[in-house]
């Protein structure tokens, strides 16, 4: 068929009847191709416009085809011709794209390779933390406060985390002690160390924090409030200062598997850490937060504490403290 030469599909068989049955009449063709006369007429004149038709038919009514070589290479001409306008056009559709691109790049320069970038909202958030892990090469460290994690929400990270592992990256996960009291956390934490993660826990973590290849890192932009959103930081500077906490923070954490630390002689205990929360103006409320414990389980450690240290009251307390080098 010579559709892809410009014809229609009847305007191509009314064609080839032409070529087979040459000086018909318009009413014969009509009568072949069961078509009415009018419309014999519209695809006659097409073939005429395509030089495929000798224009006598007009006058005397006869169909002639036209040499089928000369009429082919005129109708190749004419689509080549079709071809280098779209050709024409669509280099100046280039260049205006380019030249609308230059014009904005002026008006809105790129941001700096190590500007921070910013990322609102949980989705947002969640997006971000997906293409880091796929990108990640060698090592994902992070902090992970707060108390025990919905299973629901170690299940949907499971995936990325066994991807991770199978390229062979090395994960190292810090939690808080109150994850231990969590029967769901300890099956994640004991999921991720059969794999060959690392997990380890301390009484408070500073902040919530992911860094990927000690190259990125995303934290949130209010640390007291992750929903809101996160930053991410590429300055080598500011990376190495949160990977520097990181290994800090990561030496005196407990490894899972080893019981957690309650002595108070022990710098990296639970009982430490809320009497240097106390010391720092923590309101019960926020320091129960900080550890990811609820109130009750705050007070109770803070009634222990007092008894331990022989103090009545909370002004006491911080005295005792103090007296014995714990502060």
């Amino acid at each position: 068929m010579l559709v892809s030469l410009g014809l229609t599909e009847r305007s191509d068989a009314l064609y080839r009847l032409v070529l087979r049955r040459p000086d018909l009449a318009v009413p014969d063709v009509a009568v072949e191709l069961a078509r009415t006369e009018d419309d014999v007429r519209a695809d006659l004149e097409e073939l005429t416009r395509l030089s495929l038709l000798a224009p006598s038919w007009r006058t005397d009514g006869r169909l002639r085809a036209v040499n089928p070589k000369a009429a082919l290479d005129s109708l190749l001409a004419h689509q080549q011709a079709e071809i280098a306008q779209r050709h024409r056009a669509l280099a100046e559709s280039q260049a205006a794209a380019s030249a609308l691109l230059s014009q904005y790049a002026e008006l809105h320069p790129a941001q700096p390779a190590h500007e921070a970038e910013r990322f609102l909202g949980v989705e947002a958030v969640r997006a971000k933390l997906s293409d880091m892990s796929a990108r990640t090469r060698r090592e994902s460290i992070s902090f992970h406060p707060g108390g025990p994690v919905p299973a629901a929400q170690f299940k949907a990270s499971e995936p990325i985390t066994e991807d991770l592992i199978a390229r062979g990256v090395k994960i190292r996960t810090v939690y808080q002690d109150a994850i231990r009291n969590d029967a769901g956390s300890l099956e994640h934490a004991r999921w991720l160390t059969e794999r060959g993660g690392e997990v380890r826990t301390a009484p408070s973590l500073p902040m919530r924090m992911v860094i990927a290849d000690r190259e990125l890192a995303l934290m949130p932009i209010d640390p007291a409030d992750s929903a809101q959103g996160a930053v991410l930081l590429r300055e080598p500077g500011a990376v190495a200062a949160f990977c520097a906490l990181f290994d800090s923070v990561w030496e005196t954490a407990t490894p899972f598997g080893e019981p957690p630390r309650r002595s108070l002689e022990d710098p990296g205990s639970q009982p430490r850490e809320l009497l240097r929360l106390l010391a720092q103006g923590y309101t019960d409320e926020a320091a129960a937060r900080r550890l990811g414990i609820s109130l009750r389980s705050e007070r109770r450690l803070i009634s222990e504490l007092m008894e331990k240290l022989d103090a009545q009251s909370r002004f006491q307390l911080g005295q005792r403290a103090v007296e014995e080098g714990l502060l």
